[in-house]
């Protein structure tokens, strides 16, 4: 895994749709559906992103097992 700005990208959103989930859970509020408006077109790209960088992040356990066997 190489691309060093993919890894960031996909970091950054992933934090961003966790804080938001932390907002949603500890004070009810949709941050992405009150910037965006409730599952309009852009909101839904929001959270598309937030999933498909979750999934790449998956890969990241690799990286974690792979360190682990280095030491």
């Amino acid at each position: 895994m190489g691309n060093k700005f993919l890894q960031y990208f996909a970091l950054t959103i992933a934090v961003i749709g966790a804080i938001n989930w932390g907002l949603i859970g500890f004070f009810n509020l949709n941050l992405v559906s009150l910037l965006f408006g409730s599952m309009s077109w852009l909101s839904r790209i929001v959270y598309g992103l937030v999933g498909l960088c979750g999934l790449y992040l998956l890969t990241f356990y690799g990286l974690v097992d792979r360190e682990q066997q280095e030491v």
